[in-house]
């Protein structure tokens, strides 16, 4: 490990592309043990586009999910942590995606891509093979920036994307805001009442639009709250976790955590070789 180098470049996209697009991150990771990076669920839809060698991902941790290689990755909101097999070396850039986001650049709802990954030029097509083409032949981080925001701009002017953007009820939208806003910690029933629709009805409608319940994503913000103090510079103890991230108590943590990493906390940190790297 005393060898390891760690790169970690984050950008914001182009203006207009701020209501899609939450942020890229460029990481390039060098000598590190070889090893399986959990990635876990979030907020966010994700795309990852190697630069290097192919990304081995598989869609659960020690479960038998089959691992398959990919130049360009695009995934849904999950409620359970990828495993990226890594040999100590990775290379790429993120983008995370809204919501409004997977409409916008994939032309359909989050719901279509919920728990799935699936090759980016699948998604965009021969926009996706120059995205990744352009990308690898780039030799500085701002022309990568430079050539997402261009073909991610191109992505978004394919079509009408106000006619797909109108598509998501705006019920669906606030309860997404008010998710966001609380961490997850909100009663669903609460904002269900607040819009004038039944807690079924509003479920119904969220799943359908997003591919996760309210009451799950619910779980998943809260699981990210502590994801994020458990990998700060200085992380917390892991019932101080549980407390700030709104868990009834440490064992409701180490229960999410399970189900959402496929390991229990003390076991993921021991076997998270790119803790730290961001």
């Amino acid at each position: 490990m005393e060898d390891h180098t760690a790169t970690r470049i984050d950008a914001r996209p182009a203006p207009a592309l701020r209501r899609y697009i939450g942020s890229y991150v460029g990481f390039d990771l060098r000598g590190f043990p070889a090893g399986v990076h959990c990635g876990p669920p979030g907020r966010m839809l994700t795309a990852v586009i190697s630069l290097s060698g192919p990304l081995e991902v598989a869609a659960g941790v020690d479960d038998g999910s089959p691992v398959t290689g990919f130049a360009g990755v695009a995934g849904g909101l999950m409620r359970r942590a990828v495993a990226i097999h890594h040999d100590g070396r990775q290379e790429g850039v993120r983008v995370s995606l809204t919501p409004l986001g997977a409409r916008a650049v994939y032309g359909m709802p989050p719901a279509d891509l919920a728990h799935r990954l699936v090759p980016l030029d699948e998604l965009l097509g021969a926009l996706g093979v120059e995205l990744i083409d352009r990308l690898r032949a780039a030799t500085t981080w701002v022309a990568r920036f430079a050539v997402l925001d261009e073909l991610l701009l191109r992505a978004v002017g394919r079509g009408s994307v106000g006619d797909r953007v109108s598509r998501v009820p705006p019920e669906v939208a606030e309860a997404w805001r008010r998710l966001l806003a609380s961490r997850g910690r909100v009663q669903v029933g609460t904002v269900a009442a607040e819009l004038g629709w039944s807690r079924r009805y509003l479920t119904e409608r969220f799943r359908g639009e997003v591919g996760l319940s309210p009451k799950t994503f619910a779980r998943v913000l809260r699981f990210e709250h502590a994801h994020e103090l458990a990998t700060a510079h200085e992380p917390l103890s892991w019932s101080d976790v549980a407390v700030v991230s709104g868990y009834a108590d440490q064992a409701h943590l180490v229960r999410d955590w399970r189900e959402f990493t496929g390991r229990p906390p003390t076991v993921w940190r021991r076997g998270e070789v790119l803790l730290g790297t961001g």
